[in-house]
């Protein structure tokens, strides 16, 4: 894992304000927790963040503070939806020798034996280690798996002093089949068909709610031409 040198400048405002002044003067709003302290506030220089927890979200910080050098992992990372820049960052506090469990990426190594498709379905891997040893990524072999297999949590490596915090059995990748031609012919004519029948469908609806809507002009007409005084006017006997 990485290991950062930070600069944190205590903060006394709060509120959207302040938080907005401090993204202005490219610095990040943090909040650091644990230890059973009460929350602390800093502000973190921006770029230099930026590049500690861009490749490696469990990166550890050594905040600079007024009272002494803190050890810190990141919890939560907010970032702007648009700009992608850190928006605001929560950090817990943490020791050397102090065991921490986080999530780490999982990192597929290897080929599949041909005609087989990966599919991964987890990416992370929730493990415990010494919070200054965690690893950045594990890694999980591949080579040689054929459609029908599939690979478990307990069968990604882990680097010495790491261990798994999650259900052994929990499937990371499946391996599946390449369908052949055939396969894939039929299932799109399936599709097709299903398209048609949904289009014919849809046109058979449009279908009678215009023959509805015919009807329903045709007795308005028929009514309107009662009200407008179309019966024959009654006829007066001569004297």
């Amino acid at each position: 894992m990485s290991e950062v040198r930070i600069a944190a400048e205590p903060r006394t405002e709060f509120g959207k304000g302040p938080s907005r002044r401090i993204r202005r003067a490219n610095k990040v709003p943090v909040v650091l927790y644990g230890h059973g302290e009460q929350p602390r506030h800093f502000s973190l220089p921006g770029h230099e963040l930026m590049l500690a927890l861009k490749h490696d979200s469990n990166a550890l910080l050594t905040l600079q503070t007024d009272s002494g050098d803190q050890l810190a992992l990141p919890k939560s990372i907010v970032r702007d939806p648009i700009r992608n820049t850190l928006e605001h960052v929560d950090l817990v506090a943490v020791r050397k020798g102090e065991t921490v469990t986080v999530e780490v990426p999982i990192t597929l190594i290897g080929e599949a034996a041909p005609d087989t498709m990966v599919e991964q379905q987890t990416v992370t891997l929730t493990v415990s280690a010494d919070a200054t040893a965690l690893p950045d990524h594990v890694e999980l072999d591949i080579t040689g798996q054929t459609p029908g297999h599939s690979l478990t949590a307990a069968q990604v490596t882990l680097p010495a002093g790491t261990t798994l915090h999650q259900d052994a059995d929990h499937v990371i990748v499946a391996f599946l089949g390449v369908p052949s031609e055939e396969e894939l012919e039929a299932e799109l004519a399936e599709a097709e068909a299903e398209l048609g029948s949904g289009q014919a469908g849809a046109e058979a609806i449009e279908a009678e709610a215009a023959a509805e809507a015919g009807e329903s002009e045709a007795g308005e007409s028929d009514a309107e031409g009662d009200a407008d005084g179309d019966a024959p006017a009654s006829e007066t006997p001569a004297p």
